[in-house]
């Protein structure tokens, strides 16, 4: 455990933290790609299944519960309590185009071939573009909401963290994960985009909005 492992899971529980909370206030996931949200229940689902086959400490077991728990309860508000809300019109991103490649791709490339570590690179390859349904609706909507921003900068931040951890465990602790390391640069570069119209416009008390 380092600063920067700790400091981007605490931002990466905030994110999910935010998004829940939002949707509970506002009784509405209005702006909240459901498909996002899906291929994140599935890349936690996919990722700690070895909490059925080991045991690592306290802190890891409880977060990976979080992060499954709450990525099924906040699936379960947008499509079932919070339905008539839900803008499936702009969520129209076509998820098959990410999740059948990133199924291939981790059959090919990963660590070891079986079936947990093909999983959990599985679910590697796909949380780098599991924002990409939201950032779509955006796209497509021309603005977000505020709080809406903010959990997306808290879940790039979250990203961002893990990409210094990788590299301080790499001088530190001579680890290095290439399937990691990659997939993170990756989802990096996804938000920046967003970073640069959050700090220009959000944190300026401006809506963020796409030009026409």
């Amino acid at each position: 455990m380092n600063v920067f492992r700790l400091t981007g899971d605490l931002s990466h529980l905030a994110a999910i933290i935010i998004l829940l909370l939002k949707i509970w206030k506002t009784r509405s996931c209005a702006g909240i790609s459901g498909k996002s949200q899906i291929l994140f229940a599935l890349v936690f689902t996919t990722r700690y299944l070895d909490l059925l086959t080991s045991f690592i400490s306290l802190y890891n077991t409880s977060m990976k519960m979080i992060y499954i728990g709450c990525a099924f309860a906040t699936v379960y508000l947008i499509y079932m309590k919070f339905k008539a809300t839900y803008d499936g019109n702009h969520d129209s991103f076509r998820v098959e185009f990410l999740v059948v490649p990133i199924g291939g791709l981790s059959v090919l490339i990963n660590h070891d071939f079986s079936l947990l570590e093909i999983l959990w690179t599985f679910s590697i390859y796909l949380e780098s573009v599991a924002i990409l349904p939201q950032l779509f609706m955006i796209s497509k909507t021309g603005e977000a909401e505020t709080i809406t921003t903010h959990y997306l900068f808290c879940l790039g931040l979250y990203r961002t963290l893990y990409l210094f951890n990788w590299i301080w465990r790499f001088y530190f602790e001579g680890f290095f994960d290439m399937i990691a390391i990659v997939a993170g640069v990756v989802q990096t570069i996804l938000y920046c985009d967003f970073f640069y119209l959050y700090f220009t416009k959000v944190l300026k008390g401006k809506k963020l909005s796409l030009p026409a």
